[in-house]
């Protein structure tokens, strides 16, 4: 294998060394067993002070990566050996690190593969370590209510900010400036191909149907149910869904939020099904029984996101 070292760099030479063959033996250009070169003759090789040498090898071999042999020199150490470590001082296991040090070690292997200069790497994550973090969501949905009721679920269970645009907008590098762009699966595809190709997208799933009646009124011949919401899809799946799950249709009272005096004959039912958004807009009176649209694995999904991007590594 061989070795690089940045003099100029702001990373110390040791932290190089040490990272590269750590790197090395994760992607298997160092396999156990390998001899590496004596400290003398890399401290020759890079002009640097020999007791540069000694402390990363040092430092490897109390990380168990290397074993020096009297009399023979520094190899390799078995991976087995490796595993077989207690947990770190500061409580956290291992197999998180090299994990991510699988993945760096990859990443290099994959560039080298692909022939790709080290420099240019170099450069490319600098951009990417440079780049604003993301700090909130970006909904892209065209249908402007429907986009709203999503909001308002995403805005009640993240911690976040949501926010959201059209599909034509969504490339716009103002809007994507610190967002993590997130979709309903219909229209996944068209806003995959408006993004740019660099950009990840999130596609939300939507609840089932039987978890999100589990909190409806049953189904009584005498009961008048309402249902309730801006979105003119909400009013027709709901109403479909009630009626297959066993409600009378003339039981129903649908109305559109929109329209002036909506609220008023919704007082006359046993409760309202309804969106996030017209849950709060329903007078006092009523019974809500919000209905929501995206499942619990998304945003059980969104908030590991949001817990990953809070806790980046320094």
């Amino acid at each position: 294998m061989r070795f690089w070292l940045a003099r100029n760099s702001e990373v110390p030479i040791r932290e190089q060394l040490v990272t590269q063959i750590t790197l090395g033996i994760l992607s298997g250009d160092l396999e156990a067993g390998r001899k590496l070169p004596s400290t003398r003759e890399l401290a020759r090789r890079f002009r640097v002070h020999a007791n540069t040498v000694s402390a990363a090898y040092k430092e490897l071999e109390k990380e168990r990566w290397l074993e020096s042999r009297h009399g023979s020199g520094v190899f390799v150490a078995d991976g087995n050996t490796r595993l077989a470590k207690p947990r770190a001082k500061n409580g956290q296991a291992n197999g998180a690190a090299l994990a991510m040090d699988k993945l760096i070690a990859d990443l290099f292997r994959c560039a080298r593969d692909a022939g790709m200069p080290l420099a240019d790497l170099r450069l490319r994550l600098r951009h990417w370590m440079a780049m604003q973090p993301p700090d909130h969501f970006l909904l892209i949905e065209p249908d402007e209510e429907l986009r709203e009721i999503v909001m308002a679920e995403m805005r009640a269970g993240l911690k976040f900010a949501v926010r959201g645009c059209v599909i034509e907008d969504c490339a716009k590098a103002d809007n994507l400036a610190g967002a993590i762009p997130v979709v309903l699966p219909s229209k996944a595809e068209k806003v995959r191909k408006t993004l740019p190709a660099s950009s990840e997208c999130m596609v939300l799933q939507v609840r089932s149907v039987t978890s999100s009646l589990a909190g409806a009124p049953g189904a009584r011949p005498e009961l008048l149910v309402g249902v309730a919401s801006r979105w003119p899809g909400f009013l027709k799946s709901a109403r479909t869904m009630l009626v297959a799950a066993g409600f009378d249709a003339d039981s129903l009272v649908l109305r559109d939020a929109r329209k002036a005096g909506w609220e008023k004959p919704l007082l006359q039912t046993s409760g309202v099904v309804c969106d996030a958004v017209t849950a709060q807009r329903l007078p006092k009176a009523c019974h809500a029984f919000p209905f929501s649209l995206i499942s619990e694995a998304s945003l059980n999904e969104l908030r590991r996101y949001e817990e990953f991007v809070s806790h980046p590594l320094n």
